[in-house]
């Protein structure tokens, strides 16, 4: 049997039902909310994830391989131009700009989802792979938390610490968006408040170690959270931290700029288990399509970013971490 993917509708009134009743179920919403997947933690079908587990023992030998062809420079640079453009109108302040890239690899999506060290993993069939390292929102005892991450640099570079938090262009970037995810909490919940700005974790990224730059914010649900699971995750997504802000307006350009529809790319999966929720955002994405592989990728544009930079990050940002 197929995956049943519900629209935008009946996905978010079977997510209200199931957490009405205090089911378990797994859910995965597309970027532009078109497909949802709902399905019951025991009949789970076509689905693989893990969340925050350990690195899994696998009876795969081989080391994971892409090759990657990226866009030429000028062909980015002409999108980049174009949210300068907006940025410089009034029309948005943060941009999320995103690709995809095709790439060829040595092993199926299910071998590197087995391989993959990631706190966050999804495959769809064999069609959808992501091992994000962002979570999205966590609900537990009717507080609700979520972890924007903006700002990367690599772990080896001489006080790539300092420079990422002293950097003046990556602090505005990271502002903006906590300020968002603040609003956005407000929207379904009270009593917003930053618990953690701007800390370090660090990720693999294949061969080499980024250090990324992380907060963490939370607010108040009420009692009933549970029965108002669908009009929760429905008011917060897409997630702020891969839009832009403010949202509503950024959303529109990205429409008319990107050249290629996101899919589940950046869209959200979670867990809910009828007491918590855990959730995270599908970056670091692998979509097979006519069955060749694409990698998708990309970062947030400011007013003061770097064409250079911007397109080296987006390149940067296809691996497989291992």
């Amino acid at each position: 049997m197929p995956i049943k993917y519900y629209n935008k509708k009946d996905g978010f009134d079977k997510i209200a039902k199931l957490g009405k009743d205090r089911i378990p179920f797994f859910f995965a919403i597309s970027y532009d909310k078109s497909k949802i997947i709902v399905q019951r933690l025991n009949a789970l079908e076509k689905i693989k994830y893990s969340f925050n587990s350990k690195k899994r023992v696998h009876p795969y030998t081989h080391k994971a391989s892409l090759h990657k062809s990226p866009i030429d420079f000028n062909s980015y640079k002409k999108a980049f131009d174009k949210v300068i453009e907006q940025i410089k109108m009034g029309n948005t302040y943060l941009l999320n700009l995103t690709f995809k890239t095709p790439i060829e690899a040595n092993l199926n999506l299910e071998k590197l989802f087995y391989i993959a060290d990631a706190p966050y993993k999804l495959l769809i069939e064999d069609y959808f792979l992501s091992f994000s390292p962002e979570s999205f929102v966590k609900i537990e005892e009717n507080t609700i938390s979520t972890y924007p991450m903006k700002g990367t640099i690599d772990a080896s570079l001489p006080n790539a610490k300092e420079q990422i938090l002293n950097n003046q262009k990556e602090m505005a970037e990271h502002v903006m968006v906590v300020d968002l995810l603040r609003n956005d909490l407000n929207i379904v919940a009270k009593e917003t408040k930053v618990d953690k700005f701007r800390y370090i974790t660090k990720i693999k990224a294949g061969d080499k170690e980024l250090l990324q730059v992380s907060s963490k914010i939370s607010a108040k649900l009420s009692d009933k959270w549970h029965e108002h699971l669908g009009v929760i995750l429905d008011k917060l997504t897409p997630a702020g931290s891969i839009t832009g802000t403010p949202k509503k307006k950024t959303i529109e350009i990205i429409d008319k700029i990107e050249p290629d529809k996101r899919g589940f790319y950046t869209g959200i999966f979670g867990v809910y288990d009828g007491k918590k929720l855990n959730s995270a955002v599908a970056i670091r994405a692998i979509c097979k399509e006519n069955n060749k592989l694409y990698y998708y990728s990309g970062g947030g544009i400011t007013l003061d970013s770097d064409a250079k930079d911007e397109y080296n990050e987006m390149i940067d940002k296809i691996y497989i971490p291992v």
